[in-house]
């Protein structure tokens, strides 16, 4: 008997499949035209996208990272106004944004001119720069949000400076930036007044990165912090 039944059950399985294979054949048959259509779209869609790359993609940044080459010259040599805007015709970062604005030079420019702003004292331009650039890199990305930082404290905006520096840690940490970015964290958080914060931040300096130029010295911010709190 239970040979029989499950004959009978694979019988019914079948036609199930057979009855689903047959509405799939029709409704292919009753949506040929349209299927077709989409099908053409996708692939002309595939062929925009790689040809885009091949043929235009490619070149602008090819085109871009050449003229972006003496921008960084300038910068390496601290010539921030020249990084900037250029000299004569060796064009700027200002001019590799304008000119090759989806290119990855005109990315990486942003975060260039937002550090050259900052350098020559325009902390607001080099904020608007800076939280335009965004990136997938430890280091290029902590180095954004500490300039970042810097900028607000500048223009005496404290909380805003902790957000950017927590930020810069939270998302990009490593042993190189982030005990930096904590130091600094530590100091606005005692010009704000927050003792334990900042104690709390220069302990985690001391336990996590001890090895770092941080670490070294980071006992005197301690002691002078918990001299603050005995007052």
């Amino acid at each position: 008997m239970s040979k029989k039944k499950n004959v009978k059950q694979t019988d019914k399985n079948l036609e199930g499949i057979e009855q689903a294979l047959t509405r799939s054949e029709q409704f292919i048959e009753d949506n040929q035209k349209i299927l077709t259509y989409l099908l053409g779209g996708l692939i002309v869609v595939l062929l925009i996208v790689i040809g885009g790359n091949r043929y235009y993609l490619k070149p602008l940044n090819e085109e871009a990272a050449a003229d972006m080459y003496y921008a960084e010259r300038f910068f390496e040599m601290d010539s921030f106004n020249l990084a900037l805007n250029g000299y004569g015709t060796y064009p700027g970062f200002l001019n590799v944004i304008d000119d090759y604005g989806i290119s990855k030079s005109a990315k990486i420019s942003k975060y260039y001119a937002g550090v050259c702003y900052h350098q020559l004292g325009d902390h607001e331009a080099a904020i608007d720069l800076l939280n335009k650039f965004k990136t997938d890199d430890l280091l290029v990305g902590a180095a954004k949000y500490s300039t970042l930082g810097d900028a607000y404290v500048e223009l005496g905006e404290l909380n805003k400076a902790v957000s950017a520096y927590r930020s810069g840690i939270d998302k990009y940490e490593n042993n190189f930036s982030t005990p930096i970015m904590l130091k600094k964290l530590g100091i606005v958080y005692e010009e704000l007044g927050k003792l334990e914060e900042a104690l709390t931040t220069y302990k985690a300096i001391e336990s996590t990165y001890p090895g770092t130029l941080e670490g070294k010295e980071i006992k005197k911010y301690i002691g002078r912090v918990e001299s603050k709190m005995t007052l």
